[in-house]
This record gives structure tokens, sequence and C-alpha cells, in this order.
């Protein structure tokens, strides 16, 4: 059993409960969560919201899966996120779970 989470902006909800369903992941949590990210480092020619603190809405998914079941899903999100026109992307990390009740 493997700890599947996947994050992303918001407007990629649908799109990502999709994904799991095709890859038959029929039992998962998700929440709403504040994605930040510093750009205080970056210059201001580069920084387009001219500050240095960024906050958009995300979402956060998680579910215990097989393995294989994660590999599936991996294969989609990379599919995904190659024909997205958009610089924001889905992220999944697959962790280990050492022990469970």
């Amino acid at each position: 059993m493997k700890l599947l989470m996947i994050t992303a902006i918001e407007a990629f909800e649908e799109d990502i409960k999709f994904l799991l369903k095709k890859c038959t992941i029929t039992h998962f949590s998700y929440t709403d969560v504040k994605g930040h990210r510093d750009l205080s480092e970056e210059s201001v020619g580069e920084n387009w919201f001219a500050s240095d603190m960024n906050e958009s809405q995300s979402i956060i998914f998680y579910a215990f899966v097989p393995k294989e079941k994660a590999e599936n899903l991996f294969n989609s999100v990379k599919k995904f996120n190659d024909e997205q026109r958009t610089s924001s992307k889905v992220h999944a990390v697959l962790m280990n779970i050492e022990k469970s009740n």
C-alpha cells in the first residue's frame, strides 16, 4: 500500500477526479488549501504580480492505493501536464507506508 498525494490549482479539481476514476482509484479524500509562493528573490521584471508573496486557491487529494494503480495515475498525470497550456501543473507524489492499521 502507498500513500498518493496530488496537489494542483483549484481549477483542475474536476480533471483530477476524472484521472482518479480513469485509474480506478475510487476512494480518496480532498480538501481546499492555499498555495503559497515566495517571489521576493525574483527581479521586478520577472514578477508579474508585483508583490513578494503570492497565494492561490489550491487543492490536495490523498488516497491509499496499490503501487500498480499509482503508476497508472502517474502516467495519466504526465500526459495531462504535457497537454496543458498553463504554467500550472498537477503534482503527484507517492510515499511508502511503513505501518497501518
